[in-house]
C-alpha cells in the first residue's frame, strides 16, 4: 500500500519518503533564510536512513544547483590569488576521499561522520578568535576542504576558516567563498560521476529531491527573521550535536 517504484526500480513506500523529504525541506528552508547550513543539516539526518554513498552525492548536487542558480555577486571582489593555492590540494583531497568511499565499510563512514559533526558543532558553540596566517595554510585547508567535502558533503567550514585567517573584507569573503564553492563543487561532482555514483537509482532520488529543496529555498527566501547569524549558528550546532550523537549510536 502507498508503494511507488523509483526510476531505478526501487520500491519505496510513501510514508518512508516523508522523513527524507522533511529533512531536505527544512535544510533548504534554513539555507534560504540564513544562506548556509543545508549540507550540515541534511547529510547527518539523511544518513540515519540512507547510505552515505547516496546521501552525499545527492546533497552536493542540490547545493551546487542552488548556488549556481543564485549566481555570484560582486565578481570583481573575488580574490583569485587566495583561490589558486587551494585548488591542487582540494583536488588531492577529493581523490583520496573517493578512494575511501569505495574501500571503507559504510558503518565506519557513518561513525566518522558522527564524530566530525559533533566536533564541528562544539567548535561552533565555542568560537575562537582567529589570527592571521600566511598562504601556507592553504595546504591543509584545501586538502581537508576537498576531502571532507567529498566524503561528507560538508567541506565549507575549512574554506571559511582559511578565508578568515586571510582577513578578507566582507564583500571579498563572500565573493571568494562562492567562487571556491563552485570550483570545488564541480570537482566533487565530476569525481562522483567518474566513480559511477550517479546511477539510475540516484537520478530517481534527485528527481524527487530537487522540487523539495527548491520549495525550501523559495519559502526560506521569503522569511524575514530578527535572528542574527550567530544565533542561527548556535541553533544549528545544537541540532548537529543531536544528529551526530544519533549517528554514533546507529553506527
Amino acid at each position: 500500500m502507498f508503494e511507488i517504484t523509483s526510476l531505478g526500480g526501487l520500491a519505496t513506500t510513501v510514508p518512508s519518503l516523508l522523513f527524507p523529504a522533511s529533512v531536505l525541506f527544512f535544510a533548504y528552508l534554513v539555507r534560504g533564510i540564513a544562506g548556509f547550513g543545508s549540507a550540515l543539516i541534511a547529510v547527518p539526518l539523511l544518513a540515519l536512513t540512507l547510505p552515505l554513498t547516496i546521501v552525499v552525492p545527492l546533497v552536493v548536487f542540490l547545493d551546487y544547483v542552488g548556488s549556481a542558480s543564485q549566481g555570484m555577486n560582486n565578481r570583481e571582489s573575488i580574490q583569485w590569488k587566495e583561490i589558486w593555492p587551494l585548488l591542487p590540494f582540494s583536488l588531492i583531497g577529493v581523490a583520496v576521499s573517493l578512494y575511501i568511499m569505495d574501500s571503507v565499510k559504510p558503518e565506519m563512514l557513518s561513525l566518522a561522520l558522527g564524530g566530525f559533526i559533533i566536533i564541528f558543532a562544539v567548535y561552533q558553540l565555542l568560537p575562537m578568535k582567529l589570527g592571521q596566517a600566511s598562504q601556507v595554510i592553504s595546504v591543509p585547508s584545501g586538502f581537508f576542504g576537498g576531502f571532507v567535502g567529498t566524503l561528507f558533503g560538508t567541506g565549507g567550514p575549512f574554506y571559511v576558516i582559511y578565508l578568515n585567517l586571510r582577513h578578507l573584507d566582507k564583500n571579498s569573503f563572500r565573493a571568494t567563498f562562492a567562487a571556491i564553492f563552485l570550483i570545488d563543487g564541480a570537482m566533487r561532482l565530476a569525481g562522483y560521476a567518474v566513480k559511477g555514483f550517479y546511477t539510475v537509482e540516484m537520478l530517481s532520488y534527485l528527481a524527487l529531491a530537487v522540487p523539495v529543496a527548491g520549495l525550501g529555498l523559495f519559502f526560506g527566501g521569503k522569511i524575514h527573521t530578527a535572528l542574527g547569524r550567530d544565533t542561527f549558528v548556535r541553533l544549528i550546532s545544537v541540532l548537529l550535536l543531536g544528529s551526530g550523537t544519533a549517528l554514533l549510536l546507529k553506527a
